[in-house]
Parts: structure tokens; C-alpha cells; sequence
């Protein structure tokens, strides 16, 4: 059988996962996967490189209509394509639909905020904005530069309340492949 990637599902998935999960013990600390996501065919390497690491048959993604991701995360991985409403990987690329990805992304419930979503954002690589977050895995205060979409996606989770320990994670990719976490626990400081 030939391969159409050189992405090792087992190293290349462990050096990732590795990334991923300083990114997300570090908010905003910015990590890159590029060297990683360029072992694979396509037009969604990075998200590819994010999917193939962290989903498998236990689990369900939503790709927000791109069909052909979609497509390409069922075959790699296994895991099956659910609405929104029940997926547990969300990806986005297009900022205008994320209004409706928050209202409908699962938060988990008190009892269960493991069943929560973790959603992935693609953002632009240019730093538009500055942005303080403090909380879990921040000494005191953390100031980061970002896109914009950045701040846009901050308002619309924190416009929908959850109360601790519900939530979603945000994982967020930029187009030259580094990769940032804002988890549930990190909050923005009001300027």
C-alpha cells in the first residue's frame, strides 16, 4: 500500500501531541507544528496534523461544512463526522460562522465537563492586537499579540456564561502553522 503523506501516525502524532499539549498547559505561548503539517497532502495540513494526533474512533469532529476535511479526517482517523451540536473536535476556518459554533458547541454539564468541546480555530499570522490573559498555567499576567478574530472568539465564549468547570477549549492555528491555547480556565484582563 503507498502512502500518500510521510506524516508517522505514531512519532510525528507523539511530537505533536507534545506541542499540543504544552500549548495548552502554556496559554498563549505560541508553538509551532509546521515541520509536522507538511508531511501531509492537501489543502488542510495543519488542521490534518491537529486531527490525526488528537481524534480517533471514540470520537466526533465537525468541520463546518468543508466537505473535503471532512472527507480526509474520516479517512485518516476513524472518528465519525457529527452536527455541531455533538461534535467533540470542532474545526473553523471562516470567522463569520463562529458566532453559531459557540451557541451551539457542547460545554459539558457540572456533573460531566469532560463532555465538552475543544474548538479549533485558523487565524491569520499577523499580530493585530494585544491581548492580557491571566489564570490556570499564567504567572500573573500574560500579555500576547494576535489577530483580531483572536479577541472576537474571547467575546463570544465569555458571552456564553459557563460556569465553572463547564466550558470549551480553544486551540487556535495560524496559516504558517504555530499553534496557541486559550483553555477554559485562562480569562482576559478588561483594558
Amino acid at each position: 500500500m503507498k502512502k500518500i503523506h510521510s506524516f508517522d501516525e505514531v512519532f510525528d502524532g507523539q511530537k505533536v501531541f507534545r506541542i499540543v499539549l504544552e500549548a495548552m498547559s502554556n496559554p498563549g505561548r505560541m508553538l509551532s507544528i509546521n515541520e509536522y503539517a507538511e508531511k501531509l497532502f492537501g489543502n488542510n495540513k495543519l488542521f490534518l496534523a491537529l486531527a490525526m494526533t488528537l481524534l480517533d474512533n471514540e470520537v466526533t469532529f465537525c468541520t463546518c461544512g468543508n466537505e473535503e476535511l471532512a472527507e480526509d479526517i474520516s479517512l485518516l482517523t476513524l472518528s465519525k463526522k457529527a452536527s455541531l451540536e455533538k461534535a467533540n473536535y470542532i474545526f473553523v476556518e471562516e470567522p463569520r460562522i463562529l458566532e453559531s459554533v459557540f451557541e451551539k458547541a457542547m460545554c459539558g454539564t457540572l456533573e460531566n465537563p469532560h463532555c465538552s468541546a475543544t474548538i479549533i480555530v485558523k487565524v491569520k499570522d499577523e499580530a493585530t492586537a494585544s491581548l492580557n490573559i491571566y489564570g490556570a498555567g499564567i504567572d500573573g499576567v500574560a500579555q500576547i499579540f494576535v489577530e483580531d478574530t483572536v479577541n472576537k472568539v474571547l467575546d463570544l465564549r465569555d458571552a456564553q456564561e459557563y460556569e465553572y468547570p463547564q466550558g470549551t477549549d480553544i486551540i487556535f492555528v495560524t496559516e504558517k502553522g504555530k499553534i496557541f491555547s486559550i483553555p477554559r480556565l485562562v480569562l482576559r484582563e478588561e483594558k
